[in-house]
């Protein structure tokens, strides 16, 4: 194999996906296939002969699925970077694999273009997930960063968006003033923002706007 070339090992339990894969990128000058397999157990038994730089697995195989191998090969071929191909995009599925620690999430209705570009960034030490994933995988993201802020704490950041002033609201919740402030300054630390234009920006960033009213 020539060191330019990206060493890439396939695993995938239906043989039409594995031959139709493996036959489009053996298309590419700069990839070459260097084993296949249908069971995760035979997969790693191939990558331990063949040291792939890059593993495409499947989730859903029988005996060991793609999600519980992931560990056996970061402890028995830790170069390899690992991506997973699957027909799922389960946010049980897709974070699940990262915490495992595989480096790349694509779906299998991908283009091979893109595939391909998966494969070239996860080789040059980068992390891969196709769009629909990179949606989830975002909008969970900004579920957990607004989970930092209280029931309490996102009604008062909700009518802040709306211009609310600390007498307003104040009255709304039946508060002092004093209180309402305090209420606001704490928000700011917190989230680390300096001013009320950047509360409300990050409230309609996080989708608070329209939640906490």
């Amino acid at each position: 194999m020539s060191r330019d070339r990206i060493s890439v090992l396939l695993i995938d339990n239906h043989p039409v996906v594995l031959d139709g894969l493996k036959a489009v990128l053996e298309t590419f000058d700069h990839i070459e296939v260097v084993g296949t397999a249908s069971l995760a157990q035979s997969g790693l038994e191939v990558g331990r002969r063949t040291l792939p730089q890059v593993t495409l697995m499947d989730i859903n195989m029988p005996k060991l699925s793609g999600i519980d191998a992931i560990e056996l090969f970061r402890r028995e071929l830790p170069e390899t970077r690992i991506v997973m191909l699957s027909m799922h995009d389960s946010r049980e599925y897709i974070s699940s694999s990262i915490m495992r620690g595989a480096v790349g999430y694509i779906l299998k209705d991908v283009s091979t273009d893109e595939v391909v570009c998966a494969i070239e960034t996860v080789a040059a030490g980068g992390t891969y997930f196709s769009s629909g994933v990179r949606d989830i995988l975002v909008a969970d993201a900004l579920q957990k960063e607004a989970d930092r802020l209280t029931p309490r704490e996102r009604r008062i950041l909700g009518l802040i968006v709306t211009g609310r002033s600390n007498r307003e609201i104040a009255e709304e919740l039946q508060i002092t003033p004093a209180t309402a402030e305090t209420h606001r300054k704490n928000l700011k630390k917190k989230l680390g923002i300096a001013t009320t234009a950047g509360l409300i920006r990050y409230a309609l960033d996080h989708g608070i706007a329209t939640t906490a009213l």
